[in-house]
């Protein structure tokens, strides 16, 4: 970066004023090109050609451009490629064939830095990180001596992420050569051979999977492969991708272990089972559901460890800790977590629980299904296809003599109604609803056909709330921001804040993240706003009075986890709304 501004300077792009104009400035701003973009001292397009005169030259790399803060590099590597006539391939939108890596070693893969993505009748695709490195060009062209090689181009952190994964594919490839073998000689690997190398496969896929703390996994059919995704810190990541043959043996031992029926390939099915996976206990639930290539399998981890959870761990912000622990520890009335699918809602449900059990209460829980076993309360598991739905759980849960009720989630307005008269006489409901936001819940209640009164006589507040991806401790550094987006959110930073990103490393898969912390709003239904909803005020004025009060919205709270450096800007935006 150093090396760049003086290289600028020399040039006469910019002026020795400019950074002593940085310097001078109270307190002293980094020498970057964010920040002398943002005081206006230079443009971003003369940034950018500067930056792809300098890579076409061969005075830097693409990977250069991963240090620099503050400057979307797409652009600059678009450019790159128009001007060097190569092609700019993104990644993360094309199918990798698997078929070429057969003709590569992993060490030859890193060795020069590239990917072989496709092949046609005239030559072989090759993504490189340097366009520019000869000897590298001529080594791959040894590897495809039939065919030319086409020179391609991408983001260089794509590249790693490529490679990562690949590392992994290579330290399974046994196993793969394995179940070729099996299905050579055999026809067929739906037998109970517990040695097999597709249960080898599969025991590796769920290692994988556990072991960087996935919550899903995705084995998906495409056109070319099979891919495997793990869902980790609510954000899919691709970790495995074999050749398409494999997905046929993997798919049917995985409907054995869920006992489906692995003949029947035309309708959704789901399943269940459980494994060690490391010496510990995990419960698998698993869907499958056609596709135009063969079927798409998820499975959702379900930690049996992880059934004790604390409130306080949760990672609320103190203000929305208080005033939920608060709200579930009054009598009656009821208590909401709202939030879309994934985001942390039944974790804050049984946090919930665990922090008002009492031997003195009697607590039923409804649920679709029970996740997690849990002492000291009765647990009911929803089955709709013998009439055991919601409603119908609920109606017999009163006549239980219950003090406090657990409903994993009101998807209609009947069983909205019967939790609505459970509170109203003398019963605590927990619950979980589908909004946005905790104020938009009023309506949303409102829609569902529920009376004006009956909302403000047993709403007691609502948590709205979102899991946000945590920066990786280990490749953790200061970053600037752009001048625009500070711009956007000035209201809610101090003065001259700091703001940290991770720059993506092994421990983090390449991602810059690991783990996820919670993000939320607390709407406290207090007197005022009682009488409000009651006289169906709008909720945009209840949402001016609830900020009279001291509601703090989820954007704000997303902000100050920014200042404390335990996520990104970028993931605010991406979970939540100004």
């Amino acid at each position: 970066m150093v090396k760049l501004i003086e290289m600028m300077l020399q040039e006469s792009i910019l002026t020795k004023d400019a950074i002593s104009t940085l310097v001078k400035s109270r307190p002293p701003k980094k020498i970057s090109f964010a920040n002398l973009i943002a005081e206006n001292m230079i443009d971003l397009h003369t940034v950018e050609l500067f930056l792809v005169k300098k890579i076409r030259e061969g005075i830097i790399t693409l990977s250069n451009l991963k240090k620099i803060d503050g400057i979307d590099i797409v652009p600059i590597i678009k450019e790159v490629a128009k001007v060097l006539r190569v092609e700019y391939v993104d990644l993360d939108e094309i199918e990798i064939d698997m078929k070429l890596f057969s003709r590569l070693s992993f060490k030859q893969l890193v060795k020069y830095n590239v990917i072989p993505i496709e092949e046609n009748e005239l030559n072989v695709l090759v993504v490189f990180n340097d366009p520019l490195d000869m000897v590298a060009q001529d080594a791959i062209q040894r590897l495809f001596p039939k065919k030319p090689i086409s020179i391609a181009i991408s983001q260089p952190k794509q590249l790693d992420q490529v490679l990562y994964r690949l590392e992994t594919h290579e330290s399974i490839e046994g196993f793969i050569s394995d179940i070729r073998k099996d299905l050579a000689q055999k026809g067929n690997i739906d037998d109970d051979d517990e040695s097999s190398a597709v249960l080898k496969l599969i025991d590796a896929v769920l290692k994988s999977a556990i072991k960087v703390g996935a919550s899903d996994i995705h084995i998906e059919a495409t056109k070319k492969s099979c891919v495997i995704r793990e869902r980790v810190d609510g954000i899919l990541r691709q970790s495995f991708t074999f050749n398409k043959d494999i997905f046929s043996p993997l798919a049917s031992r995985m409907k054995l272990l869920a006992n489906l029926d692995i003949a029947e390939k035309r309708k959704p099915q789901d399943g269940r089972f459980s494994s060690t996976v490391a010496q510990k206990d995990f419960d698998f639930r698993v869907s499958t559901l056609p596709t135009i290539y063969g079927e798409s399998i998820v499975m959702r981890i379900l930690d049996k460890s992880k059934t004790m959870i604390k409130l306080e761990d949760a990672g609320m912000s103190k203000i929305s800790y208080d005033k939920f622990s608060k709200a579930i520890k009054v009598p009656y009335g009821i208590v909401l977590v709202t939030g879309p699918t994934g985001s942390g809602k039944t974790t804050t449900l049984y946090g919930a629980l665990n922090a008002i059990k009492d031997v003195k209460d009697k607590i039923i829980t409804v649920e679709d299904p029970v996740e997690y076993q849990m002492s000291g309360l009765q647990q009911v598991q929803v089955r709709p296809h013998v009439g055991l739905d919601f409603a119908t759980a609920l109606r017999s849960i009163l006549r239980q003599d219950p003090d406090k009720i657990m409903i994993g989630e009101i998807r209609d307005q009947e069983t909205l109604r019967i939790a609505i008269q459970a509170a109203l006489t003398g019963h605590l409901v927990i619950s979980t609803l589908h909004t946005n936001s905790a104020i938009s819940s009023i309506d949303r209640i409102l829609d569902m056909g529920i009376e004006e009164y009956l909302i403000s006589g047993s709403l007691v507040a609502v948590q709205a709330q979102r899991l946000v991806r945590k920066i990786c401790t280990h490749c953790k550094h200061k970053t600037t921001v752009p001048y625009t987006l500070l711009e956007s959110i000035k209201e809610y930073l101090p003065d001259n804040p700091i703001f940290y990103k991770g720059e993506g490393c092994k421990e983090c898969g390449h991602s810059g993240y690991v783990g996820r912390e919670m993000v939320s709003e607390v709407l406290i239904i207090s007197e005022n706003i009682s009488h409000m909803i009651a006289r169906g005020i709008s909720t945009k004025e209840i949402g001016e009075q609830a900020i009279k009060e001291g509601f703090v919205s989820m954007f704000e709270d997303g902000i100050k986890k920014v200042l404390e450096g335990i996520t990104t800007i970028e993931e605010i935006y991406r979970v939540a709304r100004l």
